[in-house]
């Protein structure tokens, strides 16, 4: 048995995208169960795999590993040759930094502006703390492609960047303006292949999640 990752919805679910995104880009092989949230026996699927109840879910081998950032740890470990986080222990410890900020923070941007790739691009007034989210997130981005070199945040695409995607695609969404530096690097993530399978995907999904749906 290999790897097998279960996500939700993947027009919404910023969660699941993570490791997906982490892992595909890589090229580290596993099979994917989507469980479209909110429907009905979602949560006893999810609970079938993992007493968390939610998605994502990495099983390997009879081991359970849930929450995103778990899951892009585990699989750095476990195939270290991929370079999810950078050689240089300064750098390393800076995208780990930056990518427990991400796990941990920017409330008042995830609320107001939910990862819907579907949703037709157009602005949205944003508020006083989402734009202080922005501003940090542009400011992050940018300082990292300053010291690394970019094009991804550490030079090669890792486990910082799978962390950001989802912001790649809300300031998308929303056309939330950006530096020139944080607009190159969104372009990047967005020309990765595995971006735009998962896109793809998202876009074909049937289901509609009516809270995530903002005008």
């Amino acid at each position: 048995m290999g790897l097998t990752l279960y996500v939700g919805n993947k027009n919404y679910s910023s969660w699941s995208f993570r490791p997906w995104i982490g892992m595909k880009a890589a090229g580290v092989g596993f099979d994917e169960v989507v469980i479209p949230l909110y429907a009905p026996g979602s949560a006893e699927k999810i609970r079938a795999h993992s007493p968390a109840g939610k998605v994502p879910i990495l099983e390997d081998d009879g081991r359970v590993i849930w929450d995103s950032l778990a899951i892009l740890e585990y699989v750095a470990e476990k195939y270290p040759e991929k370079g999810l986080w950078p050689a240089d222990p300064i750098a390393r410890a800076h995208a780990r930094s930056i990518s427990a900020e991400m796990h941990s923070g920017f409330a008042p941007l995830r609320n107001q502006c939910p990862m819907n790739m579907r949703r037709p691009a157009k602005p949205i007034t944003l508020s006083d703390e989402t734009r202080g989210n922005v501003a940090r997130i542009d400011t992050l981005w940018s300082d990292c492609l300053n010291r690394y070199g970019g094009p991804f945040l550490f030079g090669a695409f890792g486990v910082a960047d799978a962390m950001y995607a989802p912001v790649v695609s809300r300031f998308t969404t929303y056309l939330v303006g950006v530096s020139l530096a944080a607009r190159s690097y969104m372009d990047a993530v967005k020309a990765l292949p595995a971006w735009q399978e998962w896109e793809a995907a998202a876009l074909k999904e049937p289901w509609t999640i009516p809270h995530a749906e903002v005008d």
